[in-house]
């Protein structure tokens, strides 16, 4: 038995005050108790053993499964090169037949659209002469309380139609830019001098910028590293990735000379090669990009432009032709001190 168990059976034993039942009772209750330890004893041993043999094939089993990780491991590592090679390809593709898709999707949407777009915008500019012809036969009437009550409802249809004319423009500059970007290419990479669509847009760009209203005073600097050779481009897309940057970056220009007077715009422009890669650096020193809407900059139809400056296109559109290129575009800027565009073409198709 137990010794504590038999401490209190020799307890039980002594007690003289105890009757020979309640005793009894007392020791079958002991022994009960006793039997139950000695089981429950039993079977935590026999745990203990299997515990024992469990780590010991637990042990051979996690060095087996380590083993088998390493191998997998590398497996894995080869399979991701192999994945991230396809899904690069893959981007490649999707990007292309997305801008061969989305040039014949808005193609098709555009023209829908401008027709009753033009009616809109004619109709709302003849509406506004319409008021103006009353307001001046208004003038030779008689002045009173009815008058003036009929000038200010026109005042407040004419307030009405502007708007309407205002964003009924600028709804037809994004259709037109939808048709712009529409316009199809070869789709096929040729190896060409990478330095040489860059100045030519960049210059088509400038006299551009010169001969349309508020022009600015802007000086091009030309920074084209002469060991880059040939890079495979779609040279139609590209040329317009130069266009939109170098026009964008001119319009901010343009804003900064308005806000400062002895400003003086500087555009410059940077080629090189880094890594199998063409890399292509458009900086412009206008205002800067807010850190609140860098995120937003690349998105389709955003744009800090007001009114009809800006179709919020451009950015999109030249992303889209650089992934398409296999290529990636980024963006630096400062508050004051200027934005820049990084560009990245593999050299190797």
């Amino acid at each position: 038995m137990n010794q504590h168990l038999q401490l209190i059976f020799d307890f039980i034993q002594r007690e003289e005050n105890l009757s020979s039942d309640v005793k009894d009772t007392f020791f079958k209750s002991l022994k009960d108790a006793d039997k139950e330890l000695e089981i429950t004893t039993f079977k935590l041993d026999r745990t203990e053993k299997v515990k024992r043999t469990t780590a010991i094939l637990l042990e051979e089993t996690i060095e087996e499964l380590e083993q088998k990780r390493k191998a997998i491991e590398e497996t894995n590592a080869a399979l991701t090169k192999s994945l991230e090679e396809l899904k690069a390809a893959q981007e490649q593709l999707v990007q292309q037949e997305k801008l061969a898709s989305l040039g014949q999707l808005t193609a098709g949407i555009a023209h829908e659209i401008k027709n009753p777009l033009n009616f809109v915008n004619n109709f709302s500019e003849l509406s506004i002469e319409l008021v103006d012809e009353v307001f001046e036969e208004m003038e030779l009437l008689e002045k009173n309380e009815t008058t003036g009550l009929i000038t200010e409802i026109l005042n407040d249809i004419k307030s009405n139609l502007q708007k309407v004319n205002e964003h009924g423009t600028r709804a037809d500059g994004i259709v037109k830019s939808m048709l712009m970007h529409s316009r199809g290419s070869s789709g096929k990479k040729i190896p060409v001098d990478f330095n040489s669509p860059i100045r030519e847009n960049v210059n088509l760009t400038f006299h551009s910028m010169r001969a349309n209203k508020n022009p600015i005073q802007a000086e091009i600097v030309f920074n084209l590293s002469e060991n880059l050779g040939e890079v495979p481009l779609i040279t139609e897309d590209f040329s317009r990735v130069i266009v939109n940057l170098c026009s964008n970056a001119f319009d901010a220009m343009r804003e900064r000379v308005r806000q400062s007077g002895d400003f003086k715009p500087v555009l410059t422009i940077i080629s090189r090669k880094q890594d199998q890669k063409a890399i292509l650096e458009i900086h412009d020193n206008g205002p800067g990009i807010p850190d609140e809407i860098k995120d937003k900059i690349l998105q389709p139809f955003f744009t800090t432009k007001k009114g009809t400056e800006g179709t919020g296109l451009g950015l999109s559109i030249s992303h889209d032709i650089v992934k398409a290129h296999g290529g990636e575009m980024t963006l630096d800027s400062n508050a004051g001190e200027g934005t820049t565009f990084h560009i990245q073409i593999p050299i190797k198709p």
